[in-house]
């Protein structure tokens, strides 16, 4: 029995180190996926997945192992609190997974992370002259970071409200908000009138 529960909790071990260093993403073995949890489809997923199974297996395994190794009780017992203590590792991974972690996931759309038109703060002055400065904005409920210059070269002050007007390789190119806003404010006149 000592061999059995071994092995049960290497097999549990060496599963959840290998889901760890696949990072829950797609890491196939052969026709064995580790790992793989349904991106968005969290009410599909089954309380049976492999992270319970790996959990009960070390936990069975570990338990097991040292109740039966060290004769602390007869085996049938030793099973008994094997098993238990198994499906108490495996419903408190369930808990977490499902209760904690799950809920809190959302699938990101592109239109979630669309740089086009996010009202920022210049943290870092952007000088002239293609000058790179920082701006601080929110998006998706996290504050975040990004390079920044002036659309149109003039340098901005830090504190500064900006609009994003584009983004291209992995800088945000800015407008002050109050020009950007007087602009649209602007009435618009029809050609050959004058104001």
């Amino acid at each position: 029995m000592d061999t059995f529960y071994l092995i049960c909790f290497g097999v549990g071990l060496v599963l959840s180190f290998a889901s760890l260093a696949g990072g829950f993403a797609h890491l196939h073995v052969g026709h064995f996926h580790i790992g793989h949890m349904a991106q968005g489809h969290n009410s599909s997923i089954s309380a049976v997945n492999g992270f319970t199974v790996m959990a009960f297996l070390c936990w069975f395994g570990g338990v097991g192992y040292l109740l039966h190794h060290f004769n602390i009780l007869i085996a049938p017992l030793a099973l008994v609190l094997a098993l238990v203590s198994g499906f108490a590792g495996a419903g408190l991974v369930w808990s977490v997974l499902f209760k904690v972690l799950l809920p809190r996931e959302q699938v990101l759309r592109s239109e979630d992370t669309e740089m086009t038109g996010v009202v920022a703060h210049v943290s870092d002055a952007i000088r002239e002259s293609n000058g790179v400065g920082e701006i601080i904005f929110s998006q998706t409920g996290a504050r975040r970071a990004a390079a920044a210059r002036s659309e149109d070269g003039r340098a901005i002050e830090r504190g500064a409200e900006v609009v994003v007007i584009r983004y291209e390789r992995g800088i945000a190119h800015v407008r002050r908000f109050e020009e950007l806003n007087a602009q649209l404010e602007m009435p618009q006149q029809r050609p050959g009138m004058t104001p």
